[in-house]
């Protein structure tokens, strides 16, 4: 299985992001600017926000493709149903009259 390199770079962001609150959270990093802790809090907010985006939307098009796709037939597809049963019945009516007149039309197929 081929990982696209989109892939790894949200990979690495959140495992960035992940590194850089675990060591806040130990001590090992401790962020004394204001500026800088507030650069770190929106890059992080501004990635999770991106995250969440991507993922409803992707939840979205599954949800709404399992409450579609168990549902009947759209109008278009009743009305090409119909419309092959019609084809088919002018279908065999016109063999029907080939067989009156004594002509074979199947032969010509």
């Amino acid at each position: 299985m081929r990982v696209s390199r989109w892939t790894l770079l949200g990979v690495l962001v959140i495992g960035v992001l992940v590194a850089i609150e675990t060591a806040i959270l130990v001590g090992l990093l401790r962020i004394e600017n204001l500026i800088g802790f507030f650069f770190v809090f929106v890059f992080g907010l501004v990635v999770v926000a991106v995250f969440v985006i991507v993922g409803a939307v992707f939840f979205g098009m599954y949800v709404s493709h399992r409450i579609l796709s168990t549902q009947a037939f759209t109008p278009f597809e009743e009305e090409m149903l119909r419309m092959r049963q019609d084809v088919k019945r002018v279908a065999e009516k016109l063999d029907e009259i080939a067989t009156r007149i004594g002509s074979n039309l199947s032969e010509r197929k």
